[in-house]
């Protein structure tokens, strides 16, 4: 069991290095088939409060997810005409992932794969081209010929507006891990479960699958400590020159 020992994050309100080594709290994150038993130090999970920050974002989220949601309802019907022409199975692609404070939910995709291979094959994980936990491949064999165009433009990630409007998910934020990857974090590297995961951030302008994973990682631990609504509108208005040109795109 690992404990943390440092971080800029520290609440500001721990008094004593006594008490910074001493209080601890447990935190079991129950990540099947993986389960993960960190010990942290509060002064340590605790982020500052910015209550208007975080009522002022959720505004955003909805107003925002909402009125995409209804405004990109024709590419919706037009992709998953796509999907369906091109290959059986369902349109969308349920998959777990670890939100804020590790809690777990369900992040939608359209399906970009083909149904019967979307468990991560032995072979293929050897040939994993990321790094950390991460795993990226080009010309992944299980994606379909409508999945390659969806991914190439990001718009298979277009259903994670409705976890959005859900409050799973914000539109800026760190991207949330796998369960599998959530095994393989140091204890520092969880602290990017601390705020709510994002459709987008600064790992998806700063070079997305090109970025390794401690690149990501540092970006997203910059994004907690900075964040703010003016930062979370520069990374929305950056995104989408990226999501256009289809710039770091895997």
């Amino acid at each position: 069991m690992a404990v943390l020992r440092r971080s800029r994050l520290r609440d500001p309100r721990a008094r004593s290095a006594q008490a910074y080594e001493t209080a601890h709290t447990e935190m079991a994150v129950e990540a099947a088939p993986h389960r993960v038993d960190v010990a942290l130090a509060p002064e340590m999970w605790e982020l500052d409060a910015r209550p208007y920050y975080t009522i002022a974002k959720r505004a955003l989220d909805i107003l925002v997810s909402l009125a995409a949601l209804i405004a990109l309802t024709p590419i919706f019907v037009v992709t998953a005409v796509m999907i369906r022409l091109d290959s059986r199975g369902s349109v969308f692609y349920r998959q777990e992932r670890m939100g804020k404070d590790a809690r777990p939910f369900q992040m939608l995709k359209f399906r970009s794969m083909y149904e019967r291979d979307v468990d991560l094959p032995p072979e293929l994980l050897q040939r994993n081209e990321s790094t950390g936990p991460l795993f990226k491949i080009k010309n992944d064999p299980r994606v379909t010929r409508a999945g390659r165009f969806i991914r190439k433009t990001s718009i298979d990630e277009l259903p994670q507006l409705i976890n959005v409007l859900k409050g799973e998910m914000s539109l800026v934020g760190p991207r949330p891990p796998l369960p599998r990857e959530l095994a393989g974090y140091e204890v520092a590297q969880l602290l990017r479960l601390r705020v709510t995961p994002g459709v987008t951030g600064p790992w998806q302008v700063g070079g997305r699958s090109r970025l390794t994973f401690d690149d990501m990682v540092r970006l997203d631990l910059q994004y907690i400590e900075d964040r703010s609504l003016l930062l979370d509108l520069k990374l929305l208005v950056l995104t989408v020159p990226t999501v256009l040109l289809g710039d770091g795109a895997c």
